[in-house]
Parts: C-alpha cells; sequence; structure tokens
C-alpha cells in the first residue's frame, strides 16, 4: 500500500500560528510516498500569503502535488482576477494547476475546480472529465485517486452551492475505475462512500491551519491506499495543539461498491 497525508484549507493570511510547527512534524513523521494539498492555501490570493504557504510546502519532505482552492484567486482585485487569476498560485505553488503523479501502486489526478467568475461555487467540465478518464486508462491494478478542491456532494446541512458538473463528474469518475477522491472546501471531516456512486470513496479534509473552524478542530486524513483496499486515519489538534488520531476507518472493494471492514 501507498501513503497519502490529505491537507487542505491552510489559509495562510487566516492561520493559527501555534499549529504550524506541529502539522509540520506530523505531517513529515508519517512519512507518506505522496502530500496532497486539496487547495486554498491563502485567505485573500496576496503574494505574502503564498509566500507563506510556500515556505511551509518547502518543508514538506514528501513530495507535494497540489491543486488550487476558490481563495487562491484575487478577490480583491477584480482585473486581475479576470486577466491573471492564476499567476500568483503559478508563481508560488506550481505552475501547473492541474498535475500528476504516477508510481508502481498508484496514479493521483489533480482538477482545477475553481470557476473565476463565481467565488464560492466550482466546475467540474467535460474535458475535465475525459482528461482524468484518460490518466486512469492505464492504470492496470494500481490505486486511482482524484484530488480536487470543491465536493462533488455536499453533506447534509451544508449551506454552500455545489458546483457544476458533479452529478456527471460522479458518473463519469466511476465508470472510468477511478477508487477515491480527495477535497476540501467545507472545513469538515468526512469519510466514506459516495451516496450516488457507492464505488467511490469520498475523503474530505478539514482545515489544517486555519481558525476559521466550523464546529471541528483542526484537522487531516491520513491515506493507505491500495486498489482492493483504504484505509483512512482523520488526525486532529485541540486547544493544546497536539495532532492526535480521532478516527480510523477501513474499506474493500466488493461488487456493490466500498464496505467498511
Amino acid at each position: 500500500m501507498k501513503r497519502i497525508v490529505h491537507l487542505s484549507d491552510l489559509h495562510f493570511g487566516r492561520t493559527s500560528p501555534a499549529l504550524l510547527e506541529p502539522l509540520l512534524e506530523r505531517t513529515n513523521a508519517l512519512k507518506p510516498d505522496l502530500c496532497v494539498i486539496s487547495g486554498d492555501f491563502t485567505q485573500r490570493a496576496r503574494v505574502s500569503q503564498f509566500q507563506a504557504a510556500r515556505a511551509f510546502i518547502d518543508r514538506i519532505e514528501a513530495k507535494v502535488l497540489a491543486v488550487p482552492g476558490n481563495h487562491d484567486t484575487p478577490l480583491d482585485n477584480l482585473f486581475v482576477r479576470m486577466l491573471w487569476p492564476w499567476h500568483r498560485y503559478r508563481t508560488h505553488i506550481d505552475a501547473n494547476l492541474e498535475p500528476t503523479h504516477e508510481d508502481d501502486r498508484m496514479v493521483v489526478v489533480g482538477v482545477n475546480t475553481v470557476n473565476r467568475f463565481a467565488h464560492q461555487s466550482g466546475r467540474f467540465s467535460e474535458r475535465t472529465r475525459t482528461r482524468v478518464c484518460r490518466a486512469f486508462a492505464d492504470a492496470g491494478d494500481r490505486a486511482r485517486v482524484v484530488v480536487v478542491h470543491h465536493p462533488l456532494e455536499h453533506l447534509e446541512g451544508t449551506d454552500k452551492k455545489l458546483m457544476r458538473g458533479s452529478a456527471k463528474a460522479l458518473k463519469a469518475l466511476s465508470d472510468c475505475g477511478a477508487d477515491v477522491v480527495l477535497c476540501g472546501h467545507i472545513h469538515t471531516t468526512h469519510i466514506g462512500p459516495f451516496t450516488t456512486a457507492p464505488g467511490l470513496l469520498f475523503v474530505q479534509a478539514g482545515t489544517g491551519l486555519s481558525d476559521r473552524l466550523r464546529n471541528q478542530e483542526n484537522s487531516f486524513n491520513v491515506l493507505d491506499v491500495s486498489r482492493a483496499e483504504i484505509a483512512v486515519t482523520a488526525i486532529s489538534a485541540g486547544a493544546d495543539a497536539v495532532f492526535d488520531e480521532i478516527a480510523s476507518q477501513r474499506f474493500r472493494r466488493s461488487p456493490e461498491g466500498w464496505l467498511r471492514d
């Protein structure tokens, strides 16, 4: 199995400083094969915030695969947002907005779901569906992981708008054999199969560093993945700024979809 540490919604510019070192130490101590960060590196997409995010990434010892979030395009400069929405992100985080990682056990595909014309809601286009499925065409018995910022399904009580194309994306990803979708955006941890696509595992990370909490403490996820089995551990920090395991679930593939083992 391969190990992925899944961070999200770091929101530099609006962080809890006491959590920075503990989060880095715990991430590196887990010795992941890949660290995934599913968007919202910054709070306002300012250069100083991207610089702080870059300094954080540079201290992660594993390879990092990142996708942008809706907060990573300038919110306070409409002109820049419309004409050069990704200039700061490309300069400081990654020139590639939709990176891919492949090794002998997994194929991980990043998707930029941000819609610069709508601050909150994202989109998953037909072109993107085709690109992701092509990336999985030769995956064989390797685990197939998709990384997005916006969820493809919302939990009960969520007041955010579901992104455009989510239903078609779920069907396409199921049809081309994706195993798990990693996302953020909501600042809430969720682990379980999609209700409308039980063959796909829905893993949503909370916020690793932000002080903008939504009835949950700061948290991140760890996944140990293979094609037949996936174990997901949620790790959270309370007022003591210590990241501890709070839940762990193991799933096995069956003809009916992912079942809790």
